[in-house]
């Protein structure tokens, strides 16, 4: 063992510790240099276009007069940034727009708030805003930007965006999904792009059936493949199984090492041709596999007015674009649970998340407990009863054991309708409050089958 003066392991000396010390300060300047560099470059491209308009000025054919400008100035520019006269003219463009419409941009920009990566995502999104929106756009997505980095705040400045527009984003959907379409564009090598313009969410669960059904036969593979399995094992004779056997039984695969990506795209081709993977390794021989039982899965958040309909604001569709709300309701009603979220009313963080649904663990749990309604006297067992928050949901009752209980339809309705009011205590216990002040005490009723408390056997006497 031995000491090298300073740091030790994977950390390295203080000398290695002094010298990325140097080398970050020097990535800082770097940064900085790369930075002006960009902004100034932006404001050269910028002035152009400004000149390719004024020297248009006063043309009989503005258009042209302008266009002609333009490509004599992006041609000469061309030669100093070693790119073509076209791609300069596009430069020039976006570069104007963006001096033009975005100046709290570029104000971030310069003072080192912000990444090009950020300009570029801000610029991109920040277009279906109102003009007179706009600054405040800039403000609210640069505070989005600060701190993150361009690919992580994306979908947060698409959010902002969308709800700035002044159409409502379901009208502005269900006109663009009109226009919902397949066509094919032939690549080289006898291959071909299939493409689908889709809404995303469509979009979004076909990925996630896919690659969850890719998943599982890459995972059956392997499992196949492992030493010591029936199909890994060579035959008593010193051959090989059956290849044939094996992958029309769909037991397991021979030599076969596709990527996820290309067993995703084996399956989709599967299904579109033949409605189920042509060769399922999950497939016992006796029935159908797992793959066809795996469906989709997307996570939405949306805002209770949303939900309820009460403006038409996007829902946000998690790793992906903004949906608009009516597609966010139907998953809503159509979902066999889903979570609440309580949100900070500015920074938007989740401060607290619940399931308004109970899940099916908790209805069991619950019909297992109180085995009946729990309203004083009534008999009518849990099964045809309903779940009922003892605070409710809208008043911030969490949706937990300990605020659920068991009430047939008729007792349901009289806790929300009259002035019975109710109380739960820890246990399942439930205090009753009826009109009259009276006070009823439910316990959660003790279960029939119980296990008594044997004494311990005397000397000599087996514990059975």
């Amino acid at each position: 063992m031995h000491s090298n003066g300073g740091l030790s392991g994977g950390m390295g000396s203080d000398a290695d510790v002094d010298a990325l010390a140097v080398l970050v300060a020097d990535a800082e300047g770097a940064a900085d240099v790369v930075r002006a560099g960009q902004v100034r470059e932006v404001r050269v491209l910028a002035a152009a276009g400004v000149l390719a308009e004024r020297q248009a000025a006063g043309a009989s054919e503005k258009v042209t007069a302008r266009e002609m400008a333009l490509r004599g100035i992006a041609a000469e520019l061309a030669g100093v940034f070693v790119a073509t006269d076209r791609t300069l003219q596009r430069r020039i463009d976006e570069a104007r727009d963006l001096v033009d419409n975005y100046p709290v941009t570029m104000a971030a920009w310069e003072a080192g708030r912000i990444v090009r990566g950020h300009v570029r995502a801000i610029q991109e999104v920040g277009c279906i805003v109102p003009a007179e929106e706009r600054a405040e756009f800039e403000r609210a997505a640069i505070g989005k930007c600060e701190g993150e980095t361009p690919n992580r705040v994306r979908e947060a400045l698409r959010m902002i965006a969308e709800w700035m527009h002044p159409r409502t984003f379901t009208e502005r959907h269900e006109e663009a999904a009109a226009g919902r379409c397949v066509w094919v564009r032939p690549v080289i090598d006898g291959m071909s792009d299939l493409i689908a313009t889709l809404p995303t969410v469509i979009a979004d669960g076909i990925v996630d059936r896919l690659t969850r059904q890719a998943r599982e036969i890459i995972n059956a593979r392997a499992q196949a493949d492992a030493p010591g399995t029936p199909d890994a094992r060579a035959d008593s004779d010193g051959g090989s199984p059956d290849a044939d056997t094996t992958i029309r039984d769909g037991s397991s695969f021979v030599d076969d090492a596709r990527t996820i990506d290309q067993v995703r795209a084996d399956v989709f081709s599967d299904l579109l041709l033949a409605g189920a993977p042509a060769l399922d390794p999950t497939g016992t021989g006796d029935g159908d596999g797992t793959l066809g039982a795996i469906r989709a899965h997307v996570q939405v958040a949306v805002s209770a007015l949303t939900l309820m309909g009460q403006d038409e604001g996007p829902a946000d569709l998690a790793g992906r674009s903004p949906i608009d709300a009516a597609t966010a309701r139907e998953l809503a009603g159509n979902a066999t649970s889903w979570d609440r979220l309580l949100t900070h009313p500015v920074t938007g963080t989740v401060l607290e998340c619940d399931s308004y649904r109970p899940t099916a663990a908790m209805v069991r749990l619950l019909r297992a407990r109180d085995r009946h309604c729990r309203f004083p006297g009534c008999r009518q067992p849990a099964i045809r009863c309903e779940l009922d928050h003892t605070i409710a949901a809208s008043d911030g009752g969490a949706t937990h054991v300990c605020n659920l209980a068991n009430l047939c339809k008729r007792h349901h309705d009289v806790k929300h309708h009259t002035r019975w009011r109710v109380q739960q205590l820890a246990g399942g216990r439930l205090i009753w409050t009826s009109p009259t002040g009276r006070i009823y005490r439910e316990d959660a009723p003790p279960p029939l089958v119980a296990f008594p408390v044997a004494a311990p056997p005397g000397p000599g006497v087996p514990p059975f």
